[in-house]
């Protein structure tokens, strides 16, 4: 028998639907408002057992909140996903068509990639390849920016020596308490700018997180 889905349940989801994306003690907080104003049994660590009610109801509308960590600052963030692709909810992206095609070709390269990332160089290339409306190389370009600044996609710091990537928190942590960061494979010079990590909504790992050549699973590598 599936949970019921009371008013705190539907209290959640519809300020999440106004935020767009919520940060996890963002998302905990509201949790317990929500669950004290319409007098729903609370527990501070069943967040996720309580969006799973709300995902189990969302089922027919090809819609769920999923839950991912930020690559750029280490927290937790809830966001309202659409699983379904159909001409009206094309209408509901700021990118047109074509970059939208852009858009999962890059990610194509990404996910089949062996090292974890795609260069922009190989995702210009894929400029002339559309199927729905070709894009010159320029206007590419100016796309990839706008993915990067809008966060859909991002750069991640790579060794220039030995090609090594490091996910952004892990990179804050692992540098936290060196005065002059060295690669932790090459043990080369690390010439990027140390991203600092205030207060991770997730426990990152005590050691560098890195990957051969490349960085996460959504990252880009410029050249």
């Amino acid at each position: 028998m599936a949970a019921q889905m009371t008013d705190g349940h539907r209290r959640f989801l519809q300020v999440l639907m106004s935020h767009g994306i919520m940060e996890g003690s963002v998302a905990r907080t509201l949790h317990k408002d929500c669950c004290e104003i319409h007098k729903v049994y609370y527990a501070h660590d069943k967040l996720d057992d309580f969006i799973s009610v709300v995902n189990l109801h969302l089922q027919p509308l090809f819609m769920q909140i999923r839950k991912g960590m930020s690559e750029d600052d280490g927290r937790t963030y809830y966001a309202l996903v659409n699983l379904a692709e159909t001409e009206i909810t094309k209408m509901a992206s700021d990118y047109t068509e074509n970059e939208l095609e852009l858009f999962r070709k890059t990610m194509d390269l990404i996910i089949l990639s062996e090292s974890g990332f795609a260069s922009s160089t190989n995702i210009l290339n894929l400029a002339d390849q559309l199927k729905t409306k070709k894009m010159k190389k320029k206007e590419a370009e100016q796309v990839l920016q706008n993915l990067v600044q809008d966060k859909w996609l991002s750069e991640s710091q790579i060794c220039e020596t030995c090609g090594i990537g490091m996910h952004l928190p892990c990179a804050g942590k692992y540098f936290k308490a060196q005065t002059e960061p060295h690669c932790p494979h090459c043990n080369e010079f690390w010439p990027h700018e140390i991203p600092e990590i205030n207060r991770p909504d997730s426990q990152l790992s005590s050691s560098a997180s890195t990957e051969r050549r490349g960085p996460s699973a959504s990252g880009t590598r410029r050249r």
